[in-house]
């Protein structure tokens, strides 16, 4: 398997969500780091960007709600590399109609070795880590290089 570097810059490209159930935590959580957070580029789905930036006042770039794609479309800004860190505060007691799209984005940044914090205790300690004010250099299999040798490998079965 060949890795290849990946590099999370001093400026983090933050993703940050919630299920309804646990957007007013996202919201206090924002406001108790909003100097923090505020170093950073945020984005985030839907109603969540919209509610942090009237309610806390950050710019937060806003994609679609979740159930209308919004998840989809962060996980396709970590594979291009455009998202380093996922805030997500999932709801583990409600359903949700989307639930196969959260458990894609949250697959796909396994994938690509990104920080995911899915409470605010975990959020808390990303958040606060040294890490955070510099450079992070990280290994991620060169996934397209897999797919060539795999390609080739059943090319000559």
């Amino acid at each position: 398997m060949e890795l290849l570097k990946m590099t999370i810059n001093k400026q983090k490209n933050i993703a940050l969500i919630a299920h309804d159930g646990k957007k007013q935590d996202m919201i206090r959580w924002c406001h108790n780091n909003k100097e923090t957070l505020k170093k950073h580029r945020l984005s985030g789905t839907g109603t969540t960007a919209r509610m942090i930036t009237d309610q806390v006042g950050l710019s937060v770039k806003g994609y679609n709600s979740g159930p209308l794609g919004g998840d989809q479309q962060i996980g396709a800004k970590i594979v291009e590399g455009s998202i380093d860190i996922v805030i997500f505060f999932s709801d583990p007691l409600a359903a949700q109609p989307h639930d196969p799209d959260v458990k894609a984005l949250l697959r796909i940044a396994q994938v690509y070795d990104i920080p995911i914090a899915n409470n605010i205790a975990t959020a808390d300690f990303l958040i606060h880590s040294a890490l955070m004010d510099e450079e992070y250099v990280h290994q991620v299999e060169n996934f397209k290089k897999t797919v060539e040798n795999r390609a080739e490998a059943l090319g000559k079965n």
